[in-house]
């Protein structure tokens, strides 16, 4: 086993990550910011490095300064968490020419799968079905309309380099091809440094599912069950489920089986999300992968009783998987809802701020990850993400009552401080999520007034 672990990320992340480490008897040093010297992660960890000043650039995406403070710490590994700086491939390969083990795949893998021109190529080979689309990134609006004319409105043009819902724009008609075209290049080359853009077929009215998988770097792979992740804002997801609701069974064994074939065929390590589209015909098509644990992870590791966080550890130490695929069961539902410091009623602009009061739900099979607290400051200059509630029942309408009750619980004050708890209760109430007929676009025409 690894014998310590830098955390070059913050917030609930980081304190999961110091959580799991600690339960393996595994040295923690958390890396912090100048506005996270205080935070939750540096109770548990056993050392806090101040890696920089708070705008993130400067500290949480500085691979170099990550580095020497893992080095300078005496750290042996380093994780990523997610965001930051988790799936850049030249810092996991910087940290594997320092002697750091990199909590994470291969550099070449992430490198591969990154790549959403090489990722789907690689699919393709692989045997796992692709929307109609470009496999290579499209050169000129020209080529991007003469393709277009082929696979047909609407479509969706994406950044190769893109993720997590950045760096994409949807084209209903031939009219709006080319601006958006040309607005997807320049949004790519300004947030990714790299402007390369490709298309594909776009499915309206989808739900949006994703397999889990483990990997070892001996060639074993298991996948621990879907997830729904269909509803969302502005490609962000807010709520998420596993098992997938309403989904037929044999469907589910051929998406899961797709997303191991894809991991083995990559040579892919470590714990890795297969993401996927499921068209309203039953056909469902591979979109990406994340190289990374990801937000909301807790739903699998609660309805499969795995901590996803330890396995990572395990296959970054080189052991092998301990589990075959026939030891994996599933049983009961999960729902995790994001609770941010946004306001909904305004646009879901962000509010920092001083939490005057902060208490969590509680309950039998409520688990709440987080780093907040009473006295928190919650800061500009990261994501909104305030804290993740999780619930488990034996039944998805139990999973919803439950779920509904620990938003309801959930009290968070402070001067100009709002979350989306309410918002979120909301859409659990309607009608189209509690009969598992909501899809991709279910928020579009969502109304909430607070």
């Amino acid at each position: 086993m690894i014998s310590s672990v830098f955390i070059a990320n913050r917030g609930e992340i980081a304190l999961r990550i110091a959580r799991a480490a600690r339960d393996l008897g595994v040295r923690v040093v958390a890396g912090c910011s100048t506005a996270d010297l205080g935070s939750a992660v540096g109770g548990v960890a056993d050392r806090v490095v101040h890696i920089g000043p708070a705008p993130s650039r400067r500290s949480y995406l500085d691979a170099a300064a990550t580095i020497q403070s893992a080095l300078l710490s005496g750290a042996e590994a380093v994780h990523p968490g997610y965001g930051f700086l988790s799936e850049d491939a030249d810092f996991a390969e910087a940290c594997a020419a320092e002697g750091l083990v990199f909590i994470g795949p291969p550099p070449e893998v992430m490198r591969r799968l990154g790549d959403k021109s090489t990722a789907r190529a690689a699919m393709t080979a692989a045997g796992l079905p692709l929307l109609p689309g470009a496999i290579e990134p499209i050169q000129d609006v020209d080529t991007a309309r003469a393709l277009a004319a082929e696979i047909g409105y609407p479509l969706i043009i994406k950044a190769v380099a893109g993720g997590g819902g950045r760096g994409m724009r949807i084209v209903t008609a031939e009219a709006g091809l080319a601006p958006a075209f040309e607005e997807t290049t320049a949004t790519a080359r300004l947030l990714f440094n790299d402007g390369r853009v490709y298309l594909e077929r776009y499915l309206a009215r989808a739900r949006h599912v994703e397999v889990q998988v483990l990997a070892d770097a001996h060639g074993n792979c298991v996948h621990l069950g879907e997830r729904d992740c269909s509803v969302q804002r502005r490609h962000q997801k807010l709520i998420e489920e596993s098992p997938a609701p309403r989904l037929p069974a044999e469907l589910v064994d051929r998406i899961c089986a797709a997303a191991v074939r894809g991991a083995l065929a990559t040579g892919y390590v470590g714990a890795g999300t297969f993401e996927f589209l499921v068209g309203e015909d039953g056909r469902f098509y591979f979109m990406e992968v994340n190289c990374r644990i990801q937000v909301e992870h807790p739903v699998t590791e609660m309805v499969t009783g795995i901590d996803l966080v330890q396995e990572q550890f395990r296959v970054a130490a080189g052991e092998r998987l301990r589990l075959l695929q026939s030891d994996v069961e599933r049983r009961g539902v999960a729902i995790e809802c994001r609770i941010n410091a946004e306001d909904p009623v305004r646009g879901f602009l962000p509010t920092p701020g001083l939490l005057e009061e902060f208490v969590p739900p509680g309950g039998a099979f409520v688990r709440v990850d987080t780093h907040a607290h009473t006295g928190y400051r919650v800061p500009p200059d990261y994501d909104s993400l305030l804290a993740k509630v999780i619930v488990w029942a034996p039944d998805r309408p139990a999973a919803i009552t439950r779920m509904r009750n620990a938003l309801a619980e959930l009290r968070v004050t402070g001067p100009g401080v709002h979350t989306t708890a309410a918002y979120l209760d909301a859409v659990l109430a309607d009608a189209r999520f509690a009969d598992a007929t909501h899809h991709t676009r279910l928020l579009d025409d969502f109304a909430f007034t607070g």
